[in-house]
């Protein structure tokens, strides 16, 4: 296997967890999830409006990445194969969607002091799909944490996504349409995807999913 460390990403409501753990359980991989958002002090507050909760929610979920990104670095990360549901680089993200100018200010210079010593992937797995079927996910999977997420903040989200990974040249990346596929239900769709990863080459590919075709 080529390559030892590979990251999915995809704005939320997407299914990265779900394929990290299925495909994990395939493969018999270590996988690093992002499940600690569930124990932010802040996000309740952020999503009820409160002053200065966007800016304390981003740095929680920034310095929380860090955390666990330090944790893996000092385990076995390159001696066995690895699969996360997120990039370091999406802390960025939310906080240019999400905070004041001002705020930017001081959060750039942290962030980039933390990014240094991020450990980088060897590939990562953009899973894409419309804005609508997002939402659809998302209210299926009903999340108290994510009830008022409103379709404008997604479609948000989800250009923010499509902007990055349009640009994205640090990795491989192997560009997922979602739109048709739940990882979740076929066993073929994870074995299929999983060859996709194990063929991937140098620069950026895109793949349709079996079940889409």
């Amino acid at each position: 296997m080529q390559f030892r460390y590979v990251v999915l990403e995809g704005p939320i409501g997407v299914g990265k967890s779900t394929v990290v753990e299925r495909l994990a359980h395939r493969v018999d991989a270590t996988k690093i999830l992002e499940d600690w958002w569930k124990d932010n002090p802040f996000l309740k507050r952020f999503y009820d409006g409160e002053a200065g909760a966007t800016f304390q929610l981003e740095l929680f979920f920034l310095l929380s990445r860090y955390k666990q990104q330090q944790e893996l670095l000092q385990r076995t990360l390159f001696q066995e194969f690895t699969l996360s549901d997120y990039l370091f680089e999406k802390s960025k993200l939310f906080a240019y969607l999400n905070l004041e100018d001002s705020e930017l200010i001081i959060y750039e210079k942290l962030y980039a002091l933390l990014a240094e010593s991020v450990p980088r992937p060897d590939l990562v797995v953009y899973l894409q799909a419309p804005t609508e079927v997002l939402m659809k996910r998302i209210r299926a999977r009903a999340r108290p944490e994510e009830a008022r997420l409103s379709e404008e903040y997604m479609a948000e989200v989800n250009r923010a996504y499509n902007h990055y990974f349009f640009h994205y040249s640090q990795t491989p990346l192997l560009v997922v349409n979602t739109a048709d596929v739940d990882f979740a239900k076929r066993a073929e769709d994870v074995d299929d995807l999983w060859k996709q990863i194990q063929a991937m080459g140098k620069g950026t590919q895109y793949y349709v999913p079996m079940a889409s075709r």
